[in-house]
């Protein structure tokens, strides 16, 4: 079975029951996967929301989100940045791929895993050798 990767866009998206993607979701016989790169630029989000609040309401808020957060991404098959996803990522920083350092990691985490990245951002994930990509929001 094909392993379809949640990149961080189309998380946001799935947790919003955006229709294309619950759609395809609903055709294709797959299980719900991200990488840690995805799910620490999730919480990374709602951490820093917790940290930025100066009153009790927006405090509690945050902290219902972050419950929110965690909760949504434990649905998820959370794929690891291992030896061998480690290997891929210093080999495309060698060919000096103009891609972010994040989304190499998760594009490496994706190579190794042999998996189909989902994501919005095409432009940059195209450009890293061997990594399948689609975009399901369309």
């Amino acid at each position: 079975m094909t392993a379809y990767i949640f990149d961080t866009d189309h998380l946001s998206l799935y947790g919003r029951n955006h229709l294309s993607i619950v759609t395809r979701l609903g055709t294709t016989q797959t299980q719900l996967i991200t990488t840690v790169i995805n799910a620490e630029e999730q919480l990374r989000g709602r951490l820093a929301q917790v940290a930025a609040t100066n009153d009790e309401a927006k405090e509690i808020t945050a902290y219902q989100w972050l419950t929110e957060t965690i909760t949504f991404l434990s649905q998820f098959q959370i794929l690891p940045y291992d030896i061998t996803a480690q290997a891929i990522y210093r080999s495309l920083k060698a060919q000096r791929i103009r891609v972010g350092s994040q989304d190499l990691r998760i594009a490496s985490i994706a190579l190794a895993n042999k998996g189909i990245l989902l994501t919005r951002n095409l432009r940059d994930f195209e450009k890293v050798p061997g990594l399948l990509v689609q975009d399901w929001s369309v």
